[in-house]
């Protein structure tokens, strides 16, 4: 058997062992070490590369560690998301209140919202806004914010985030809905067969169904979550 498919399975129960093989690699600083290989690559013959990998620790396992990890930090952020959102509860539910269904993995799953209680429908986003062009985010946020707006309940309706600031101002602001809507075909017919011309901003629809979605700001109740996400504002600032 190949060793190295071996190696793949036991890497996947592993996590310690794929960080270990990964830092190996990369060492303390990546983009210096990358940088450190590419100088010791010019002049190599063939008859170098395997003293070359050798002594960069560019091997199978390396690669196998590095896929796995990718992987799992898809699994990663489903965590996060989950995790935030069960933190939130506490603060959230009220005394008389009771959960009807939370959804917590990638998507609905078919639920019309990541929670429903009895007395409340809601979304939860947890974006790592930066403060510059932030299309996708902007699209995601306002397919959440007209879901939630349009849907006919009595319950009362929440978009939570981790800060406000950045989502509030686009909310108010000037980009077209087309824009906002281009790529999800489906809601574009159902927000032109609604409300045809009537507006064409987003900042034009929020001015009428502002009122209609309560947004509220999760950052004190997941403070690790936002410190994290303050720091790699701050670190991309240099980018």
């Amino acid at each position: 058997m190949d060793a190295s498919r071996t190696g793949w399975r036991e890497l996947s129960t592993a996590p310690a062992q794929i960080v270990d093989l990964v830092h190996r690699f990369a060492g303390p600083d990546l983009t210096q070490t990358l940088s450190r290989i590419e100088a010791a690559v010019r002049g190599v013959t063939a008859g170098d590369c395997a003293g070359l990998l050798e002594s960069a620790g560019a091997d199978r396992e390396a690669l196998a560690a590095a896929a796995e990890l990718k992987r799992l930090a898809g699994q990663v952020n489903v965590m996060i998301r989950a995790l935030g959102i069960l933190l939130c509860l506490p603060h959230i539910l009220e005394s008389d209140e009771r959960v009807e269904y939370v959804s917590l993995g990638a998507g609905n799953t078919g639920r019309n919202f990541d929670l429903e209680t009895n007395l409340r429908v809601a979304e939860f986003k947890f974006i790592r806004w930066r403060g510059g062009s932030e299309s996708i985010r902007q699209n995601s946020v306002f397919k959440d914010y007209l879901l939630l707006a349009e849907h006919p309940t009595g319950k009362r309706k929440y978009l939570y985030l981790l800060g406000t600031k950045h989502a509030l101002r686009f909310l108010r602001g000037g980009r077209a809905c087309t824009s906002v809507l281009s790529r999800n075909d489906k809601l574009k017919s159902i927000f032109a067969d609604r409300f045809g011309t009537t507006f064409r901003t987003v900042g034009d629809y929020y001015a009428v169904h502002g009122e209609a979605v309560r947004i509220e700001d999760v950052s004190s109740w997941l403070s690790d979550l936002a410190e994290e996400l303050v720091e790699e504002r701050t670190e991309g600032l240099g980018d």
